[in-house]
This record gives structure tokens, sequence and C-alpha cells, in this order.
């Protein structure tokens, strides 16, 4: 390639040097005068034989550059070939935390790049299903630990089977509500849920929400009040998705809320998004949890148990908002906390 690359060179400056010599040739004998033309062949000769010999001395050193660069670029290509082949059987064994250098600005080390990013999007996945799986064997320890107690103060007699079938109901039923709430989180995580999007009125969410805890509040001894806006326009959004959101972020406030605090219910529109809230009275959310409440089973307390609720119910409803294009925020004082679902108003018809 090299060698042809030097003939063409020479060929296209035989072409082009052939019109330049004769032009300066024909402007010498002009100023020399008629003497001159007979030296036409001899400095056309002389000037050709300069440029070709000028051309061929420089051969070797092009040969030789051309050599070098080849040879480096070759060298690059099969290092970052390597790299990238031990990179890959790396990640292939479980090696995650393997990157490649990006050094320059070509393709190799958007090559480079591109791999780094996959690495660290497999890294991530990895510490989740890790995570995942730590979880889930944590949640299932106490209600399994609770079926051993009372299976095996059955087999003993000192509980009658009569007393022990209710324990182990509420605690099976605690376990099936986990796997439900896992399969559910799982088909959010992966944009895997169905979404049934219609326009209804935000009035009409705020009643089903309100009528559905009125009781269970009322037993706790803390007070549901709802105050939306009057005149809303209607939103669009999956009924039944919105309304398990804030069903969520009622129990959430409940288990939360002390006796003899309060929480409210509302809706204003603000923009072009209709904004519901769920805003309580109890002791509040420290800022380093703010955000990684949503997480899967995360703790603000390690030491506090769950009750009621599975540890994810705050990451489905996160991301049923995302899926109805809206969103689900938190602010927290030492006054309480409120939660803030934002959902799309529907166009005008």
């Amino acid at each position: 390639m090299i060698c042809i690359a030097l003939g063409a060179v020479l060929l296209i400056s035989e072409v082009l040097a052939s019109a330049f010599i004769r032009h300066h040739v024909e402007q010498m004998i002009t100023l020399i005068g008629p003497d001159g033309a007979s030296l036409r062949p001899d400095l056309e000769r002389g000037v050709r034989r300069t440029l070709n010999a000028a051309l061929l001395a420089s051969l070797p050193l092009a040969l030789v550059v051309a050599a070098l660069t080849a040879l480096y670029s070759a060298r690059r290509v099969v290092r970052s070939v390597e790299l990238l082949r031990d990179g890959s059987h790396a990640i292939a064994t479980g090696d995650y935390e393997r990157r490649l250098p990006e050094e320059g600005r070509d393709e190799l080390t958007d090559v480079a790049r591109h791999f780094n990013r996959m690495a660290a999007a497999l890294q991530q996945v990895e510490q989740g299903r890790v995570e995942l799986i730590s979880n889930v064997a944590h949640e299932l320890r106490t209600p399994l630990s609770a079926l051993r107690g009372y299976a095996e103060a059955m087999k003993d007699g000192v509980m009658p089977p009569e007393a022990v079938s209710g324990a182990i109901l509420r605690e099976t039923a605690a376990m099936e509500r986990l796997a439900q709430d896992l399969s559910v989180v799982s088909r959010v995580e992966a944009g895997a849920v169905e979404l049934h999007s219609s326009d209804f009125a935000p009035a009409a969410l705020i009643a089903d929400a309100f009528e559905r805890f009125a009781g269970a509040y009322e037993d706790r001894g803390v007070t549901l009040s709802a105050s939306p806006e009057a005149a809303l326009p209607q939103v669009t959004a999956d009924f039944e998705r919105a309304s398990q959101i804030l069903a969520n972020l009622l129990g959430n406030a409940l288990r939360h809320t002390p006796r003899g605090g309060q929480v409210t219910l509302g809706a204003e529109h603000r923009g072009g998004d209709m904004l519901f809230t769920v805003a309580d009275t109890g002791s509040g959310i420290a800022p380093e949890h703010l955000e990684r409440i949503f997480e899967r089973f995360y703790r603000v307390d390690p030491a506090r148990t769950r009750g009621d609720g599975s540890g994810v119910g705050l990451t489905i409803a996160r991301g049923l908002a995302t899926r109805m294009g809206g969103s689900l925020t938190v602010s927290s004082s030492s006054q309480g906390s409120v939660f803030t679902l934002k959902l799309l108003v529907a166009p005008p018809h």
C-alpha cells in the first residue's frame, strides 16, 4: 500500500510538474530573448530530473515514517483488543469492577468508554441483585421464625392447635403480601405494568382514598381530613394505580403518626400538573434519608420492625407515578412529612 501511494505521488507530480515547468521556462525565454529558445529542452530536463531526484530521495524517509506510524497504530489496536478481551473475560467471570483505560479521542477510546459504561451498569445490576436477595432473606426470617416457634409450641403441647392456626395464618398472609409486592415492584422497575389511562376528577380520587382509610384512622385515634381545592380540572392517569399510590402513602402516614395526630389529604392545580399531597404530623424524616426511603427495603431506623409494611411500598408508588408521566417526592421537618404525587392535567377537549 505504501509503494502504491508513493507511485501515485510520483505520477501526479510528473503530470502537474510538466505544466508548471513549461510555464516558467517560457517566462525565462521571454526574459533572455530569442537566444534562450535553445535552452528550453535543457531547462525542462534539468527541472524534471531535480524534481524526480528529490522525490526519490525522500522515499526512504517516507517509508520509515509510514512504517513507524503503521507499527504504532497496529500495536495500539492490538493492545486495545487485548485489553477488551481481558476485560470481557473478567466481566464474564463476575468481576464487574474491571474498567478499561480511556486514552485519546479516537474510536478505540469510544469503545473503551462504552465498555466501562456497560461494566458499571452490570455492576449496579449485580449489586441490586445481591441486595435484593439479602433483603428478601431478612424479611422472610421474621415470619419463618415465628412459624417455627408456633409449630414447636404446638408440638410440645404449649399451645393448642386452634390457637396456633390463627397465628400461622397471620404469618403466611404477611409472606404472601411480601411475595405479591415483590412481583409488583419487579414489573414496575421493568416497565411491564399495564396502565389504563383515563380522564377523571381529582375529587373522585380523594373521596375514594378517604373512604378506604377513614375507619382505620378512626381506630388508631388519628384524624384524617381532606382539603382539595375547589373547581379542579381533570387529570389523565390510571385511576386504580393512582389510588394504589395514595393508599400506600396514607397507610405509611398512619403507621408513622402517633395517636392524636393528624393526616391531611389535599389536591391543588399548579401549572400543567395536579399535585396530590399527604401531610402528616409525625416525627419527620431526617434529610439524609429523604431520597433513600424510596429504595427497596430501606429502613430509616434499622432496629425498627416494619409492622404490616413489606418495605417496597414507596418503591412501587414512585415507579407507578413515573410510569404515568408524573413523580412522587417528599419533604419533611420536625413537624411531619409531606408526600407529593404529581399527575398530568387532562388536555382540554
